[in-house]
């Protein structure tokens, strides 16, 4: 038996117990493995850390991993609905199968809560809530942030899918409100080997400021291709890469490398007024004491706030229908459009019927990697 399928039925079996009564069933799936393996270990991690009971109700967690594959991830989606009965999904950690997720999420009206931020449309989006931030907010701050050090020009290296042109487009926007130009664009795939002539032909023009989509560990490569090339200007990451992983394997190549990020990266580094210090502190804490120091990222702080969500939806939801029924799963949809704002380790979200990210401007931080850490660069 696989680690990861090893894993899900131990939990089940712990969790569940002989002639159980009704009882909620999660489903997650993670990209625990492939290419975007670095955003699926610490997720799948955080479930641990959450509770076998919620409101007097049993829980029971049911945790597969993807691959970073969207056919594997629409597979799982299917095992979980089907054969596990679940209450609502969590998952995927990469965009392209977080989107196969929402296919299935929309056809069988059970809540999504994906750990990725996609794009939908409109009539496919309605069962699904993201837990990170919005890449429209995100890339917001980091126009303004490049416009603030005085870029006037910048340049995009990113992935060639959903995730890459969701950035494309809003630097993009973005840029043109603001007044900077882009100059150069180039794109790579999750597993390709090399950027090297997309590193020559976005920096011909010689761009003021670089942004660079990719999230993990892969963002090393991009970002060694432009140091490489002596690129001289600021280099940006998105939050999918602002991670301990991007440190420790970019070294000197990722030295004063910007990012916006969640709040939960530099939370000892927050200040005092920010409503998500304690939250995000106390996860820290807890986190770390089961798997090691340092050992947390934002991708682990998401599924810790969508536990934090589902702490106050869950016992609303119940006061309507039982687990593993239509009448629940709508009902939890109601109640998490209307809890109103909770407090999580990456800001504060306030879902609502028109609004399935929640973030304000709240949820983002700007960190500059210094001597092996992240540090607040403002």
């Amino acid at each position: 038996m696989k680690p990861f399928l090893r894993l899900a039925a131990l939990t089940t079996l712990a969790l569940s117990g002989v002639g159980a009564q009704a009882e909620i069933v999660i489903g997650a799936s993670f990209s625990i493995t492939g290419p975007a393996a670095a955003l699926g270990i610490a997720p799948r991690n955080t479930i641990q850390l959450f509770p076998t009971e919620i409101a007097g109700e049993k829980v029971r967690y049911v945790v597969l991993d993807d691959a970073t594959d969207p056919t594997a991830a629409a597979r799982n989606a299917h095992r979980l609905v089907t054969e596990e009965k679940v209450d609502l999904i969590i998952g995927s950690t990469a965009s392209p199968p977080a989107i196969a997720i929402a296919q299935v999420a929309s056809e069988s009206q059970t809540v999504q809560l994906a750990a990725a931020p996609i794009d939908l449309p409109e009539e496919r989006g309605q069962w699904t809530y993201r837990l990170p931030q919005s890449i429209s907010l995100m890339a917001q701050g980091t126009i303004e942030h490049m416009k603030k050090s005085g870029a006037k020009t910048f340049g995009f290296l990113g992935y060639s899918d959903a995730y890459g042109e969701s950035w494309l487009r809003e630097m993009t926007r973005y840029g043109n409100e603001a007044g900077l130009k882009l100059v150069s664009v180039e794109r790579f795939g999750r597993a390709d080997a090399s950027v090297t002539a997309q590193a020559l032909k976005v920096l011909a023009p010689n761009p003021d400021a670089m942004l660079v989509v990719a999230s993990g560990s892969g963002a090393v490569m991009p970002q060694k291709a432009l140091v490489d090339r002596n690129y001289k200007g600021r280099i940006y990451q998105t939050f999918s890469a602002v991670a301990p992983d991007l440190l420790r394997m970019g070294g000197k190549d990722v030295e004063g490398t910007l990012g916006l990020s969640g709040p939960a990266v530099g939370a000892d580094q927050l200040p005092d007024s920010h409503p998500s210090k304690p939250v995000a502190l106390d996860f820290v804490r807890l986190y770390e004491a089961k798997f090691g120091a340092g050992s947390y990222n934002q991708f682990a702080a998401n599924i810790w706030g969508a536990k934090l969500l589902l702490d106050k939806a869950i016992p609303v939801a119940l006061k309507q229908a039982r687990p593993g029924t239509v009448e629940f799963r709508q009902a939890l949809k109601k109640a998490i459009e209307n809890t109103g704002e909770v407090v999580v380790p990456q800001g504060v979200l306030k879902y609502s019927a028109s609004d399935h990210y929640g973030y304000d401007h709240r949820a983002r931080f700007v960190l500059r990697a210094r001597n092996g850490v992240w540090v607040a660069a403002d």
